[in-house]
């Protein structure tokens, strides 16, 4: 898929991940569309980029199908979606504050697994009405899990949980969308400076960047955004989860 023909929506557009891929893209020819619930921010990205923004609530049936809508009809049609909403909430299962907060469970999966099956089922429909390529192919939704998925650490029930979620479904809805001629991926970042980990402080993060084997730093948003870009292109690229975290393996 040629990325100067791509339109893309993008969930958690307005900052980190979804920000720099929006941008990436845009800066390559695509047409974009970020879906966030912030709508200032999500508003002036937007602007920057060229593109346009829904305000989106990500587990709400409703509202995704909305910001769908707004994306084809000011694009003309989606051929993309990127998944990165997301939130990274720790608790410990138990502790002396007692049992993990059921709440903060149900919330994060709820955000960070079925928002995502949520956007891509909604927007594998709009997509399996594109006029298909040379190689039958209508459309890419990319999902964004984590290294967690895999070395989840302590305090990442309900994180690691979700983005095991996101890393099963890869497999079964690229062979559920095969016939349309949608391809699925997802990417497992390692540990990228978003403004989740932003807040952390100078000292924590070169604690971080540290166990990182080679290169030993932090990963660049722009770097996810260009791995999501060549997925767009690479064709033959489906099912597949591909890490990117330099060599990190979480203990």
């Amino acid at each position: 898929m040629k990325l100067t023909e791509t339109a893309a929506i993008i969930t958690g557009g307005a900052s980190g991940l979804g920000e720099a891929t929006a941008r990436w893209l845009a800066e390559h020819g695509a047409q974009v569309t970020l879906l966030d619930r912030d709508a200032e921010r999500g508003a002036a990205v937007a602007s920057e980029t060229g593109g346009y923004f829904a305000q989106t609530d990500v587990t709400d049936e409703t509202s995704v199908q909305a910001a769908i809508d707004l994306a084809r009809d000011r694009m003309g049609r989606i051929t993309v979606a990127v998944n990165c909403a997301g939130i990274a909430d720790a608790a410990k299962t138990t502790g002396r504050d007692g049992p993990h907060p059921l709440g903060l469970f149900q919330r994060t999966v709820d955000i960070n697994l079925v928002g995502t099956f949520n956007v891509a089922r909604l927007a594998a429909d709009a997509m399996q009405h594109n006029d298909p390529d040379e190689d039958g192919a209508r459309g890419v939704i990319i999902n964004t899990a984590s290294i967690a998925a895999f070395d989840g650490q302590k305090g990442q029930t309900a994180y690691a949980a979700s983005k095991g979620g996101v890393v099963g479904l890869c497999l079964p809805m690229a062979r559920d969308l095969a016939r349309s001629g949608i391809r699925v991926m997802t990417i497992a970042p390692g540990i990228f400076m978003t403004p989740m980990l932003a807040g952390l402080g100078e000292e924590v993060q070169a604690q971080l960047a540290a166990d990182v084997p080679c290169p030993p730093r932090l990963g660049d948003p722009s770097e996810y955004a260009a791995l999501a870009g060549f997925i767009v292109s690479a064709g033959y690229l489906n099912g597949e989860v591909i890490r990117i975290d330099g060599a990190l393996r979480m203990r």
